[in-house]
């Protein structure tokens, strides 16, 4: 489903990223982990097409990235990038005339169990409260690839079990999830794969059974070995 190939990105002296090789697979959701400044961002950046100056080649079903594959991708920012104005009312419109994938039904359905209401305007919402918005916005598309970049990041933790079951049942299971995220002890649970990153390295891509199964830990615990946390 997505195939990068000797991927690097300089800026200026300093590297991003250094000879990425990855092939992903769909039917998974895969923990992309590294500390910051490891590339996870870069990477991210050129999947979705907002990043084109970088060496090597990047395919998403066998297409460059172009405006084919950003109809693919359904993508979550670890910032809000709506206006704070609006409300689900207003994002319902947008997306519906961006992305012919949107599901207006399922995003009404998952604002009903998230508990929003579709005509609160973002600017009276907690934190908490736009990243479950913003998630039922990017869940609500039927897309190929989901990438959620820190998707739990400010939710408080009796938030997270739905934010989780609301990843876990709104993906098809032929679509793949890429998220991003630094509370791997909070969400390690639903990866199927982990890739680590280290200085614009990958240093490992392996399945979360494999790994645990090898060196006895918890993705969480073998993540700090390797990178002496």
């Amino acid at each position: 489903m997505i195939e990068i190939k000797n991927v690097s990105k300089r800026y200026g002296q300093k590297v991003a990223l250094s000879n990425v090789d990855l092939s992903l697979k769909p039917g998974k959701i895969i923990g992309l982990l590294g500390p910051n400044g490891s590339g996870k961002t870069t990477l991210i950046k050129i999947l979705n097409g907002l990043l084109r100056d970088y060496e090597g080649e990047v395919t998403i079903e066998g297409h460059p990235i172009n405006e084919i594959t950003k109809g693919l991708v359904s993508y979550l920012p670890d910032r809000n990038y709506l206006p704070n104005w609006t409300n689900a009312e207003g994002a319902i419109k947008i997306f519906k005339d961006l992305y012919s994938d949107f599901d207006e039904l399922k995003m009404r359905s998952l604002l009903e169990k998230l508990n929003l209401n579709p005509k609160e305007p973002l600017k009276t919402m907690s934190k908490g409260m736009k990243e479950k918005f913003q998630l039922a916005l990017v869940m609500s598309r039927n897309a190929k690839i989901y990438i959620l970049d820190e998707p739990i990041g400010g939710v408080d933790p009796a938030a997270r079990e739905l934010i989780l079951k609301t990843i876990l049942e709104n993906y098809a299971q032929d679509s793949m999830v890429l998220i991003s995220t630094h509370l791997i002890a909070d969400i390690e649970q639903i990866f199927d794969s982990v890739i680590f990153l280290k200085e614009g390295e990958v240093v490992l891509n392996d399945d979360v059974d494999t790994i645990r199964q090898t060196h006895g830990m918890s993705i969480e615990a073998y993540f700090k070995e390797v990178f002496r946390c």
